[in-house]
């Protein structure tokens, strides 16, 4: 797991600056301690920061095939490398090292682009071709990996696992990007391909880029996956419970090759938990487990981590977080470069932190309410979608859409009673309504906050457009496989994947993710959906699959999610801090939000007369964000001004 960097001429052979390319290569020294590469030829700069999990001894980046021509920087794990190596020795390849960033050069000379289909894994590379005189970008089919690019003024392009690779080069120019900032506060992230600064690209997940001297200026990247859902698998559900254990332990045992410490993040929750069942069985010595508490009840699932691992004997850690752990607002906007407001990036950030005390790689079970339909709100919208079907949009429209506008809101309640919330969903199709129930701030909320000047500057931009998007290549009417199929494509690239990918780098800690392989996701994608979501019971497949492993209170108990007492914060010991940043200047004179609506926002919470802990904290996050930018933008001007 690694940092990569680097620039290149598109055109001619111009020479980079090495004191540059070291500069912005060590922007992103938390995600590899271990050790920094670089290599400088005409018109090519690679850079890489290395954290050391596999071939210790051998495997230092950038890395070059062995008559020199191919040169790779690399961020990830292949976890079939080592099956690979007898197919390529036989075509006629030779190795050097043990390690799995040589198998991806290799590859590439035997297939070309078509390499990337080869390969199961987290991955994120660049790799130069001396002899065709291309610059080939790859990201893996679930994005957990990021990797980020842009053009320059000067017809250079740059590259680098984080945005603030971009931001530090002398010639990049911090521009906010308006559309980035409604995809902000609607989804709590800025959602792939789009940077919250203009001209700066997210390779998206599945995609590869391919950069040719002397072509086109300005390639577009090109897709080489996607997941299909049929659905229409005949299996019995005896049958695919046995080969969800079959195919989740194969998962884990790849993801368990390392040749440095070893462990697993166990919440108590089921996804992680059946990780860790999985791990127990395949592992001679105890797995070691790193579990987060709470000193809140209503937080804490350190008792059920127990159970499972009293029932495997792990070497288990438990570290319990004070319910006034917010410090770390700023540190999370310098680290994530751009506006993220889930605040389980918080307890994220924790974990990661003690896991690293004690492993330098740790597996995950993120990705299984994805695959196996264990969200809440899966069952809400399946729920609302039976009436949608019932009813024509154009009844339902003109019935809930004036409904959904008097009913008064009850953000206290439980989301089935919010009537209000029911209704505006109601008088929507499948995909605005998923976007609905997705928004943070919903459409009318963005409204009220955002003043005229910002609206003109969306000229009808809304973030729907991102789901829009997407469900057009969705190739399914079924309806839990439709919202499934948005949430690869947003949800999990856009939050879960990079607040843990930011967060284990912060603490150079690597994570491994087997609830995401790729293989496993195609097979469950041809299941019918009612092994997944079973009346009123989410992931039903996977819980009913483990019950010979895990104790029924782990598999059957209300899900409690990873998340934080926001709503006491913000009243309590934030209070201050929120004053200060929601109602100063920063956001008053940034020419985006209606002052009357943060006032009101802030005086309804602090008295109790309403619950907008939600708009708050995104409000406290972006007003973080803006204080880091215009940090930046300070020293990009101090620098011009010195040269």
């Amino acid at each position: 797991m690694c940092g990569i960097a680097g620039l290149f001429d598109p055109v001619g052979l111009r020479p980079f600056d090495p004191a540059l390319m070291r500069r912005i290569n060590d922007v992103q020294s938390h995600r590899g301690p271990d050790g920094d590469g670089l290599h400088l030829e005409p018109g090519l700069a690679f850079g890489h920061r290395r954290l050391a999990v596999i071939d210790l001894s051998t495997g230092d980046q950038p890395l070059f095939s062995e008559d020199g021509s191919v040169a790779i920087v690399f961020n990830g794990e292949i976890y079939n490398f080592q099956q690979l190596v007898p197919e390529l020795r036989s075509l006629g390849f030779k190795f050097r090292t043990r390690s799995d960033t040589e198998v991806i050069v290799n590859a590439w000379r035997a297939w070309g682009p078509a390499c990337v289909q080869r390969l199961r894994g987290m991955f994120a590379f660049a790799l130069w071709d001396r002899h065709q005189q291309t610059l080939f970008l790859a990201r893996d089919r679930l994005g957990v990996k990021p990797l980020h690019y842009a053009w320059l003024p000067d017809g250079s392009f740059v590259f680098g696992s984080e945005l603030k690779v971009i931001t530090s080069h002398p010639g990049f120019e911090r521009r906010i990007d308006p559309l980035a900032v409604e995809e902000y506060f609607s989804l709590g992230y800025v959602a792939d391909p789009r940077c919250i600064y203009q001209g700066v690209h997210k390779l998206p997940s599945a995609h590869t880029l391919t950069l040719r001297r002397g072509g086109p200026a300005r390639p577009e990247p090109q897709p080489y996956w996607d997941v299909r859902f049929t659905t229409d698998n005949p299996i019995s559900e005896a049958d695919a419970q046995a080969e969800v254990r079959e195919r989740l332990k194969e998962s884990v045992r790849l993801r368990m090759i390392a040749d440095v410490p070893l462990g697993a993040f166990l919440s108590g929750g089921v996804d992680s938990s059946a990780v860790v069942a999985s791990m127990a069985g395949l592992s001679d010595a105890p797995v070691h487990t790193c579990a987060i508490g709470f000193d809140d009840p209503r937080f804490n699932e350190s008792d059920f981590a127990k159970m499972v691992a009293d029932r495997y004997r792990t070497d288990h850690t438990l570290d319990v977080v004070g319910s006034e752990d917010f410090d770390l607002i700023d540190t999370l906007a310098w680290l994530y470069d751009e506006p993220f407001a889930d605040s389980s990036a918080i307890p994220t950030y924790r974990v990661c932190q003690m896991a690293r005390q004690h492993v330098t790689v740790a597996l995950s079970g993120d990705g299984g309410d994805e695959s196996f339909g264990g969200y809440r709100r899966y069952r809400l919208h399946l729920g609302e979608e039976a009436l949608r079907r019932r009813l024509p949009l154009g009844l339902r429209r003109p019935v809930f859409g004036p409904l959904g506008q008097i009913y008064p809101k009850a953000d206290w309640a439980p989301r089935p009673l919010r009537a209000k919330t029911t209704f505006q969903a109601l008088a929507m199709d499948s995909v605005e309504a998923y976007h609905h129930s997705m928004s943070h701030l919903r459409a009318d909320q963005r409204s009220a906050l955002f003043n005229a000047g910002f609206k003109r500057q969306l000229n009808g931009y809304s973030a729907l457009d991102v789901f829009t998007h997407h469900a057009e290549h969705a190739q399914t009417d079924d309806p839990l496989a439709l919202i499934q199929y948005l949430d690869y494509k947003t949800w999990l690239v856009g939050d879960i994947n990079t607040k843990v990918d930011r967060a284990s780098m912060a603490h150079s800690l690597e994570v491994r993710e087997p609830l995401m392989d790729h293989e496993l996701i195609e097979w469950l994608a041809t299941l019918p959906s009612h092994l997944k979501i079973d009346g009123s019971e989410g992931k039903a497949l996977l819980k009913r699959a483990m019950e010979p492993m895990l104790p029924h209170d782990v598999l059957y108990r209300p899900k409690m999610g990873f998340s934080v007492p926001l709503a006491d914060w913000l009243r309590g010991p934030l209070a201050g801090r929120v004053k200060e940043a929601v109602l100063g200047e920063r956001l008053r004179d940034s020419g985006y939000f209606e002052e009357r609506q943060l006032r009101r926002l802030v005086d309804e919470h602090q008295r109790g007369t309403g619950d907008h802990a939600t708009p708050l904290w995104m409000l406290v996050m972006f007003e973080a964000f803006l204080r880091h930018h215009e940090a930046g933008a300070k020293a990009e001007s101090a620098a011009g001004a010195l040269a």
